[in-house]
């Protein structure tokens, strides 16, 4: 998988391709070995966090759709001068009054509602679309994360083979006396370390695989992956300057400040009193006579001006106003860090790859020497330490540069490989 010379390239790129072979020939191995991030991403799609992104949409236009309700009217019946003492003891007296009541609003109440239902709908789509690009970024990261553990067990892999061919050169040359067996106990111990260093990749590479699968929303863990981020180039667009009023961080806060003010508008206009009009019927049982009744009542604000809601509401505008500065402060920061780091990576991606090729034969020469007797164990030990710190530098500068093109296409709303996410 590491594009350099040596065994461990070799091995890796015959393993990525006995991954692919499978999973496009087995459907079987298909459950197991995570597919391409593309058919991954959009497999995704009902992943939970997605899920719960999607339900707000839903809560959202359930609130306006339930901000269009008018107020319900009120019928009610009621019988006076009955069951009294005389002349009221029977029914001859009674007068029934049928009524309809209707709360009137008044002010542009229901208005302001719709409106506000309408703001948060608007803020809730596009929080999705928000969230989508972020589960996008925070998926790649999963996989490119699963990928580095995988290159980090195979250069363990590979530090233990060469250990174990180090420990027999050393072996060899204690057997034949032209080393002391304090040799062979310094090769074996540096074999140790390297077996432990390769236990420990390999349970991070179990860790970043399960991590992968509940990301993706999968419950059994994937076993291995199907292609290679690292070493796919992006499909980004042109670095640039990318613009802040762009990023869908900035456009979610400024809905949620758009929602914020008209849930203001709502609550200051809920200080308005509604009217009720009433019309009815009455009927008069000792003149068997019916006659019509009606009236219109207003409630008084004297002790609740729903003062409180509306400067809560207020806060909220502020509050609002607050995050999407910040967002676009963060947009521009985040614009300004990524291109100094795109412009800066790949060099450190060619310098590691020579330094890489610098240790590679430098080893091999070390073990040359070491075999015919003209160097010390101690210089083959420190050249085989140089090599694994190396291929780690390598690993170390690929990721960087994944972490930056990852960085830039969430910024842009892509994903890694620059197809726009809706």
């Amino acid at each position: 998988m590491i594009a350099s010379t040596g065994r461990l390239p070799r091995r890796a790129l015959s393993g990525m391709m006995a991954a692919t072979c499978v999973v496009s020939l087995c459907a079987t191995a298909h459950a197991g070995v995570a597919p391409p991030f593309a058919a991954l991403l959009r497999q995704a799609a009902n992943a939970p966090r997605l899920a719960v992104s999607e339900a707000e949409i839903r809560r959202a236009e359930g609130l306006s759709e339930q901000a269009r309700a008018r107020p319900n009217p009120t019928v009610s019946v009621q019988t006076e001068n009955v069951a009294g003492s005389q002349p009221y003891r029977g029914f001859d007296r009674a007068e029934t009054t049928w009524q309809y009541s209707q709360p009137i609003e008044i002010g542009g109440k229901r208005s302001a509602r719709i409106a506000a239902g309408e703001a948060g709908v608007t803020a809730a789509r596009v929080r999705d679309r928000d969230s989508r690009i972020g589960f996008a970024y925070d998926l790649a990261r999963a996989y490119a994360a699963a990928e580095i553990a995988d290159r980090r067990v195979a250069l363990a892999e590979d530090e233990v083979e060469e250990g174990q061919n180090d420990l027999g050169a050393a072996r060899a040359l204690v057997d034949a006396g032209k080393e002391a067996r304090l040799r062979a106990l310094q090769a074996e111990s540096s074999l140790n370390a390297a077996s432990a260093d390769l236990e420990t990749a390999n349970a991070a590479r179990i860790a970043a695989l399960a991590r992968l699968s509940a990301l993706a929303g999968v419950e059994e863990p994937y076993s291995g992956l199907s292609e290679s981020l690292l070493d796919r180039p992006a499909r980004a667009p042109t670095i640039g300057p990318v613009d802040p009023a762009t990023s869908t961080a900035y456009l979610a806060a400024l809905a949620d400040r758009d929602a914020a003010e008209r849930r203001l508008v709502v609550e200051r206009k809920h200080a308005i009193p509604n009217v009720t009009a009433s019309i009815g019927m009455r009927r008069l049982e000792f003149e068997k006579a019916n006659a019509v009744v009606g009236g219109i009542s207003i409630p008084l604000n004297i002790f609740d001006r729903n003062r409180g809601n509306i400067a809560a509401s207020r806060a909220e505008v502020q509050a609002a106003d607050a995050r999407a500065a910040m967002a676009k402060n963060d947009a521009r920061a985040e614009s300004q860090a990524i291109k100094a780091e795109l412009a800066a990576v790949d060099k450190r991606v060619a310098a590691a790859d020579t330094a890489q090729a610098t240790a590679e034969e430098t080893y091999r020469l070390a073990r040359i020497a070491y075999e015919a007797g003209k160097a010390p164990l101690i210089e083959l030990l420190a050249a085989r330490h140089g090599l694994g710190l190396a291929r780690g530098t390598v690993l170390d500068a690929r990721t960087a540069r994944f972490e930056a093109q990852a960085r830039l296409a969430r910024l842009q709303g892509r994903t890694i490989f620059g197809d726009p996410i809706q």
